[in-house]
């Protein structure tokens, strides 16, 4: 499959994949942008739009690396992006670490793309769903 970029700005990076096989594309800033301590957030622009092909969505997840590291993560995870959505991708960053500004460079990796198919799905209202061995057991009713 084909996945289309426009760039938009000149700190743009196209996505790349760090291995051959990797589900995500990992997105670059285009932006250097400086996030405060403690439930800082920012949005930072990627410099580019992308053609998500019709029947799919993109999901834009955060970066183990940079959570593990830096305590840094996306404030609305995943992040949706429709197929008919054409302006820049802005991934929304939020800092937890408690003391340390983060710093981040233009060029940097700050989250990954999946692009996912989607089903075509009609909500319909029914009197009673089909039963399963779970039931209605939710957080936590599997275990540890």
């Amino acid at each position: 499959m084909e996945l289309r970029f426009k760039v938009l700005s000149e700190g743009a990076k196209l996505p790349t994949r760090a291995n051959s096989d990797d589900a995500g594309l990992d997105l670059y800033a285009a932006e250097a942008v400086t996030i405060a301590p403690a439930g800082g957030r920012a949005s930072v622009g990627t410099g580019l739009a992308v053609e998500i092909p019709p029947g799919h969505g993109g999901l834009v997840l955060p970066r183990s690396g940079l959570a593990t590291r830096h305590g840094v993560t996306l404030t609305n995870a995943p992040g949706l992006i429709d197929p008919g959505y054409r302006g820049e991708l802005r991934v929304l960053m939020l800092n937890t670490d408690p003391r340390e500004p983060f710093e981040l460079a233009t060029g940097e990796r700050i989250a990954q793309l999946l692009v996912c198919p989607l089903a075509d799905a009609d909500p319909v209202e029914v009197e009673a769903l089909s039963p399963t061995s779970r039931a209605e057991g939710g957080f936590g009713s599997s275990g540890r």
